[in-house]
């Protein structure tokens, strides 16, 4: 006899955010990314069809850095002394998205500059046509002084810009409201923080399809349990009909991969922990499948063979059963 499968039933759903504006809409992108729309847990399609998959994001940095893995270095070679070299390469390997990180200090080791950082944003620009996010250095003061003049250099494109922080949002958001873009919205492992910071900057007038949640996680081996766990019940309190935790998710996997010991250590290591690059990537990897489980619409790389693997990931998973 058939067996019927139970369904949920949810009251509320993900916000749908756009990124990037094309030519009509008083940008410059040659495609726009629709992220959110679920109104069920992630890949249960029997319940609901998904929308709007998942996407990949490609980090990529003003300069080169000198704190990545020299498998990375390896691996993007000269392009990472050009940003927008470096954002071809990205779109090359398969990104849906660009993030684009400002460093603290320039080459010179000062620093870095307002004409700089829009510079090397207008060259992204100019080097792809996909959607661009723009994180500042992650230093309040001057996370500010960076994103203001680039909000203003970039009016209409509908960038996200970040990192939104309660200690200061007001600045970043009211830029972006002024210009057209989008925030993403990071507190540490909590959904009352979460919520909470949703909360301001909804209240300072900034609508629900411009805000991208950004709940933090850890790696694999360390801390992406909890990580989980607290993106789960975002996804959880938001289907229940919470509007604050109603934003699409993006996390930052490839950041957090590549600074735990078994993705930088090459040498001095037990045999058993097996080739190192391989080893590398499948941290990136199975840090970001896990948390494109738990309700991920954004994840952030840095490794063109493990987005060749996510993306491989996501097709599987979209594929309803």
């Amino acid at each position: 006899m058939p067996i019927e499968i139970p369904k949920d039933k949810w009251p509320g759903k993900i916000r749908t955010v756009t990124l990037g504006a094309m030519a009509a809409e008083g940008g410059t992108r040659a495609k726009t990314i629709t992220v959110g729309g679920e109104g069920t847990l992630p890949f249960m399609h029997f319940e609901m069809p998904t929308p709007n998959r998942p996407v990949i994001a490609i980090e990529i940095k003003d300069h080169k850095p000198d704190d990545w893995s020299p498998l990375l270095a390896e691996v993007w070679g000269e392009a990472m002394t050009d940003p927008a070299a470096w954002a071809k390469a990205a779109e090359a390997a398969g990104a849906d998205l660009i993030v684009l990180a400002l460093s603290v200090t320039g080459l010179d080791g000062k620093p870095t500059k307002p004409e700089a950082a829009v510079a090397a944003v207008e060259a992204v620009l100019g080097a792809t046509g996909l959607p661009l996010i723009v994180f500042g250095p992650g230093q309040a003061e001057l996370d500010n002084e960076l994103l203001v003049p680039v909000s203003e250099a970039t009016k209409g494109e509908r960038l996200a810009l970040g990192i939104c922080e309660d200690k200061n949002y007001r600045t970043i958001v009211a830029t972006a409201m002024a210009n057209g873009h989008l925030v993403t919205a990071r507190t540490p492992m909590d959904v009352n923080l979460s919520k909470q910071l949703n909360i301001l900057i909804s209240d300072m007038g900034m609508s629900g399809d411009r805000i991208i949640m950004d709940p933090t996680t850890g790696a694999l081996g360390y801390g992406i349990e909890y990580g989980y766990s607290v993106m789960e019940r975002l996804r959880m309190a938001a289907l229940q009909g919470d509007a604050m935790t109603q934003s699409p998710m993006i996390v930052t996997t490839g950041f957090e991969s590549w600074k735990t010991k078994e993705a930088k250590v090459g040498q001095g290591v037990p045999v058993s922990w097996g080739d190192w690059k391989e080893r590398a990537i499948n941290w990136e990897t199975l840090t970001t499948v896990a948390l494109l489980e738990s309700g991920a619409a954004i994840v952030v790389l840095r490794h063109p063979e493990s987005v060749k693997r996510v993306k491989a990931a996501i097709e599987e998973l979209m594929v309803a059963a």
